[in-house]
Order: structure tokens, then C-alpha cells, then sequence
């Protein structure tokens, strides 16, 4: 190999990591679904939202999924039965009716998080997000999956 072609193969090497570089850098910094300011497309019960997850899975998730697999955006409203805060400092409330096998488990953003102050369990509220997985029942542990809800941003508060 002459002293040309070496010099052409690195320019081709290069060039290559200067594109391989650049998409990455773009893909980090793509900007993120505003689930917020998206206009809804369902609003449910946390009780029928389940059901249709436990019902027929394949089913709802055609129905509540895009053709892409995102989810397209809910409005689900239900009864706080719980109110935590999950490793990344994201408040985590989870809807559920005593009568209901599994409930909605809705994920708030470091943005949200200061919406759920002043809740407490009982409230009846709405919440606005989107879909990460569905409820489901795992046959090993022998218990019922949550529903659970991203991005999430409460829409309204209803005292019960």
C-alpha cells in the first residue's frame, strides 16, 4: 500500500467517526415528547384502563398504543391509593379502587413533581401521561401488574 492510499482510508475512517459521533450527539439531544402540552387522545377510569388490559392485552394495546409502539396520550382518573417517590426523586401516585385487581401506577417528572403536593390519599384526581407497560397478571409471584403511567402531570383535584 502506497502513502496515498493509506492517507485516503484514513480520511474515510475519519469522516466516518465525525458521523457516527454526530448522530449520537443528536440522539442525546433529541428534544422529548411534551405530553403535556399534547392534546389527549383517551380519558378513562384507572378501573377501566385496567380491566381492558386484563381483559384482552393485544387489544388494548392496539388501542392505546401508535402504530410506532409511543403511547398515545391519557387522561386517566381514579382514586389515590398510594403516594411515594421512586430513586430518581420522581413522586409516584398510584391509583387504585378497593374493588380493582391491579391499579394505575403514574410517574411524575422532576417539572410535576410539585403538583402532587397537597394530595393525599382518598383524593379523587386526573392524570395526564402516557403509557409504558399495561397490567398484567405474573404467574410467578402470583400477583397482579400495574398499569403503569409516564410523564405524568396532574389535570385536576377533586377532594373526595
Amino acid at each position: 500500500m502506497n502513502k496515498k492510499t493509506k492517507k485516503r482510508i484514513l480520511y474515510v475512517f475519519l469522516i466516518g467517526i465525525v458521523i457516527a459521533v454526530s448522530i449520537v450527539y443528536y440522539l442525546f439531544n433529541m428534544p422529548q415528547r411534551d405530553v403535556q402540552s399534547t392534546e389527549t387522545d383517551f380519558t378513562l377510569s384507572a378501573d377501566q384502563i385496567v380491566e381492558a388490559y386484563l381483559t384482552d392485552a393485544t387489544l388494548a394495546n392496539n388501542t392505546y398504543l401508535q402504530e410506532d409502539g409511543d403511547s398515545k396520550v391519557m387522561a386517566i382518573t381514579g382514586e389515590i391509593f398510594s403516594i411515594n417517590t421512586d430513586l430518581n426523586n420522581q413522586k409516584v401516585i398510584r391509583l387504585k379502587s378497593s374493588t380493582s385487581k391491579a391499579g394505575v401506577s403514574c410517574t411524575f417528572t422532576q417539572s410535576t413533581n410539585a403538583s402532587v403536593d397537597g394530595l393525599k390519599i382518598g383524593d379523587i384526581i386526573t392524570v395526564k401521561g402516557v403509557i409504558r407497560s399495561g397490567a398484567g397478571y405474573d404467574e410467578d409471584l402470583e400477583m397482579y401488574e400495574d398499569v403503569i403511567i409516564e410523564k405524568c402531570d396532574l389535570i385536576n383535584n377533586k377532594n373526595k
